[in-house]
């Protein structure tokens, strides 16, 4: 269903401008411009690296760009496929494509010790803390040596020991001391502070996925074991060790980039506060955690979507608003989460198909991302204002061009796909951070919904969420401002080989005038800087 503009003058403001506004979710703009518009001014459109995408199965190639690093107001954890296959000629080669950490399962031997892994006497792991990453997923809580069952199943939520008397048999059944183990993370690296043990990890994302509750009435169980897990993990963390988790966070949009999600309250296991129920001090529950939330124990919240085969499609339409589209669905679970909380955002991203039987195509995680939309995911998440990336995928180490599995339900999995969709998305980060990089330096101003739009050459400015840009079937253009520099990331989704576009960009404000005509083809990413003209006599507009 399509937003409706409504007729309802808001008012002149100065010479020739006025708004319309809908009244349904957050209120679209359009801006009617008379008169003459002012000079442009032409973006330099950002380089691209011409490669040739393998078509190995089991194998990409990191080397499709050159050397860049990540600015280091931005993180991209590397849990993805396939390390193996370059970490043994050059171990810091992803530290120079663009990741900033590795997560433990995706490390080598050579950089973390364990019992079946031993190292020598002083041995110290290569790896720095801002280099190291630690998933938490179900089996650490619900295998031996805890058997904490609520990891798996949410619902034994009342029958959970936050920390069980000194001496009981069954103490290592608790939540505190499964937290308190992981205080041995710098044991991993050689590297324990001399008072005590603790994690020297940069960061720690949980991967439960256990936060929904069959009862409501058990909400409150949940929301306390929540709390407590995160508030006792603290105690046992360096300085810099940043946590957060897959979830809860305040809005989860699954890839519906609806406009009613600008209208909902945060999730229930992210704002509910800790609070006594009838056995929760029997089970060690302590006071200090009542009236806290999730909230006051993460460094991060991680809102994202993976997608299903549907979005992938370039045959079917995309634009009401129920229907999945890969851009609206980034840019709009960045935006209502940004409304929600103001703490840094981190999403999982994953360039294949997630898994459904109510999806055609999506029953199996077979189908990876088109070059457009693998490349467009490392450059316009970044347009959001968020501060970093997990970097993930069902498979771990990769065996290239092994044959097509005999058994039918391994095919297209694991080392029977093609990963030319980790070569676009390298090549999308390296156009924005190999030549843009300096302008990610804490200074810069995202534009996001603000970003001011024309398709009719400057007679109406839109200003849209990512549900409106999809509902109103017009280019996708998100633009960021660091003192006189503009960036701007354009793109027109779906968008058929060969089919142009026009859309102009405009920025008319703290003393800037800057109007700018971006020409697109087809569905590909672009991206362009400019210097802005600095008008003395700009008006700033309402």
């Amino acid at each position: 269903m399509k937003l409706f503009l409504i007729s309802l003058v808001a008012g002149t403001l100065g010479a020739g401008y006025w708004y319309t506004r809908s009244t349904r979710g957050p209120e679209p703009v359009v801006v009617v411009h008379q008169g003459a518009l002012p000079a442009q001014t032409a973006l330099n459109p950002t380089p691209r690296q011409a490669f040739t995408p393998t078509t190995r199965k089991g194998y990409w190639n990191p080397d499709v760009v050159g050397d860049f690093t990540l600015p280091a107001t931005k993180s991209i954890t590397f849990s993805g496929a396939g390390r193996n296959l370059h970490v043994n000629q050059d171990w810091s080669k992803l530290f120079r494509r663009g990741f900033s950490s590795i997560d433990k399962t995706r490390m080598s031997p050579d950089e973390y010790r364990s019992e079946w892994n031993p190292k020598p006497e002083g041995w110290t792991s290569r790896l720095k803390p801002s280099q190291r990453a630690l998933t938490i997923g179900q089996g650490y809580l619900a295998d031996a040596p805890f058997h904490i069952g609520w990891a798996r199943t949410s619902d034994r939520a009342p029958d959970t020991w936050y920390t069980r008397p000194w001496g009981d048999n069954n103490y290592k059944n608790s939540v505190s001391w499964a937290m308190l183990e992981l205080s041995g993370g710098c044991v991993n690296f050689g590297d324990c502070p001399p008072d005590k043990k603790r994690s020297t990890y940069g960061k720690i994302y949980f991967d439960i996925e256990n936060e929904g509750v069959g009862n409501v009435l058990l909400r409150q169980e949940q929301v306390n074991l929540y709390v407590f897990m995160l508030k006792t993990l603290r105690q046992w963390l360096s300085p810099y060790t940043e946590v957060g988790s897959i979830a809860p966070v305040p809005r989860n949009g699954y890839g519906y980039s609806s406009a009613r999600d600008f209208n909902a309250a945060p999730d229930w296991l992210w704002a509910m506060p800790a609070k006594h129920t009838a056995t929760s001090r029997q089970r060690g529950m302590p006071d200090e955690i009542v009236g806290k939330t999730v909230a006051d124990y993460v460094d991060f919240q991680m809102p994202g979507t993976y997608y299903l085969y549907p979005e992938f499609d370039y045959s079917i339409p995309h634009n009401d608003d129920g229907s999945r589209h890969w851009l609206a669905a980034l840019l709009h679970e960045q935006e209502v989460n940004r409304r929600l909380s103001p703490k840094k955002r981190i999403a999982w991203q994953w360039l294949f198909n997630t898994q459904s039987r109510d999806f055609p195509n999506s029953e199996k995680a077979k189908n990876a991302a088109p070059p457009a939309i693998a490349e467009g995911i490392a450059v316009f998440y970044w347009f959001t204002g968020a501060y970093g990336v997990m970097f993930w995928d069902d498979a771990t180490d990769l065996k290239p061009d092994q044959p097509t599995p005999a058994d039918v339900n391994q095919q297209g999995l694991g080392n029977d796909r093609v990963y030319a969709c980790y070569e676009h998305y390298l090549h999308g980060l390296w156009r924005l951070f190999k030549h843009h990089g300096d302008l990610f330096n804490g200074r810069e101003k995202y534009l996001n919904e603000q970003t001011e739009c024309s398709v009719d050459g400057g007679k109406t400015w839109y200003k849209y969420t990512g549900n409106q840009l999809k509902t109103h079937d017009v280019p996708f253009v998100r633009a960021i401002v660091n003192g006189n520099q503009i960036l701007v990331a354009a793109t027109q989704p779906y968008g058929k080989t060969g089919e142009k576009k026009q859309v102009m960009v405009r920025y008319v404000d703290d003393g800037y005038q800057f109007y700018s005509t971006i020409n697109l083809t087809g569905d590909s990413i672009y991206l362009g800087r400019a210097t802005m003209p600095k008008t003395a006599g700009a008006r700033k507009k309402a």
